[in-house]
């Protein structure tokens, strides 16, 4: 297998400034805004954006972690049994302006499930959806509204984000 770097840990870094500042610039401010993560590498990217957007703003920015294993339509036919994480999202969604966090945007069908778990817990104002990669192939009418990176590739290739919260090292590759 041949594997090539697609973004380092400062090129990951740099990506993730900038998609808070265009989170921040396209809701005009921070009112109402709530970021949630979707399980897993969606989780530790969307506290990184927290972090930077509350550094930047001066104020403290809602933070939840969700779990959509229940609302995946492809689960069991791609691996089983879905594993079964904790949704954590300590606040209403009512009239907020949320936005969805996960590491590779591809099928689009992630993005769907994690729309549909948070509409089940209220109505939202506006959900938007933040994606470090962006693969393409979608299989729904789904695109990101802030993305990291867009890398064309094959349904054979793979998209391997790596983060220090979980892997104790920051990149982006591609296994071809």
């Amino acid at each position: 297998m041949n594997e090539v770097e697609l973004m380092d840990s400062s090129a990951l870094s740099r990506a993730l400034i900038r998609i808070a500042h265009e989170i921040i610039e396209n809701n005009d401010g921070t009112e109402k805004l709530c970021i949630i993560g979707i399980c897993n590498r969606g989780v530790p990217l969307a506290r990184r954006l927290v972090n930077i957007i509350e550094r930047t703003e001066g104020v403290k920015i809602p933070f939840g972690v969700l779990d959509i294993a229940f609302y995946r339509d492809d689960i069991a036919v791609e691996t089983g049994l879905p594993i079964v994480n904790s949704t954590d999202v300590p606040f209403s969604v009512d009239d907020k302006r949320i936005v969805l966090v996960d590491d590779v945007l591809y099928t689009g069908r992630t993005a769907r499930a994690a729309m549909d778990a948070v509409m089940d817990m209220g109505r939202a104002k506006v959900i938007r959806f933040a994606a470090l990669i962006d693969r393409g192939h979608r299989e729904l009418p789904i695109c990101a509204d802030f993305i990291g990176k867009i890398v064309p590739t094959s349904r054979a290739e793979r998209v391997n984000v790596k983060l220090a919260e979980t892997d104790d090292v920051d990149g982006v590759s591609l296994t071809k």
